[in-house]
């Protein structure tokens, strides 16, 4: 059995030796997409992020966590972090592509959103070293999103410029995105997860509820922790 020492340290007895890498997507330089209400993408991520980590480790299961502090700048970097774990869980939240935003004033500024679609979306690389047991943990995490209430977007198969990612489980909301670098280059399945689209003014203050990241931290952990007992690794 492999043992993580610094691991050991912040997890509870029973954590399977072999972790969940959680990737809080983008940085402080460049933090990501901007809500209906001109909150940045990083502080969504970091705040799911910590909850997953939560959730998975109250289900027994360790937890490394990688980017929190908002300084890793470079992807390559992240997936090198992660090496030596059994699953790649990185954290975003959605924008939509820029012909389909609008205006609108909030609290004095102009802000721009999209009411529009609404919901999450999964991605995993063909070029991924395992893709089929990125598929398999992505389609269990999606099954878990749509049992505890939430749906698919599913905007990101429309065939329009910056989008026309296929589906691979539609049901689940998964898509492939073959190029994405913190999927393609990690040497264990990985998977993104979009949680919600923030531009979308109702789903911004959802998802912004403590309740609701919760609701979905739930079921990310339930997802994980069921195709990684599939796949035997745990």
């Amino acid at each position: 059995m492999r043992v993580f020492p610094l691991l050991a340290l912040l997890c509870i007895a029973d954590c399977v030796a072999a972790p969940v890498a959680i990737d809080v997507g983008h940085y402080l330089a460049e933090p990501g997409a901007s809500s209906a209400r001109g909150r940045p993408e990083l502080e969504f991520n970091r705040e799911l992020a910590s909850l997953i980590r939560a959730a998975l480790e109250a289900r027994g299961l360790s937890v490394l966590l990688i980017g929190a502090d908002g300084n890793m700048r470079v992807l390559s970097r992240r997936t090198a972090a992660a090496r030596g774990a059994a699953l790649l869980v990185s954290v975003h939240h959605d924008s939509v592509q820029p012909h389909y935003l609008e205006e609108w004033e909030y609290e004095g500024e102009t802000r721009r959103f999209s009411d529009r679609f609404a919901g999450f979306s999964l991605f995993v690389s063909r070029r991924n070293p395992q893709p089929a047991e990125s598929l398999a943990c992505a389609a269990a995490i999606g099954a878990g999103l749509r049992a505890a209430g939430f749906a698919p977007s599913l905007y990101h198969a429309e065939p329009i410029p910056g989008e026309s990612k296929p589906f691979a489980d539609r049901r689940n909301g998964v898509h492939y995105y073959d190029n994405l670098v913190v999927l393609h280059t990690a040497t264990q399945p990985a998977l993104l997860l979009e949680a919600g689209v923030i531009v979308n003014r109702a789903e911004e203050l959802a998802l912004r509820s403590p309740a609701t990241q919760w609701r979905i931290a739930v079921a990310v952990a339930e997802g994980v922790r069921e195709c990684l007992a599939a796949q035997g690794k745990l």
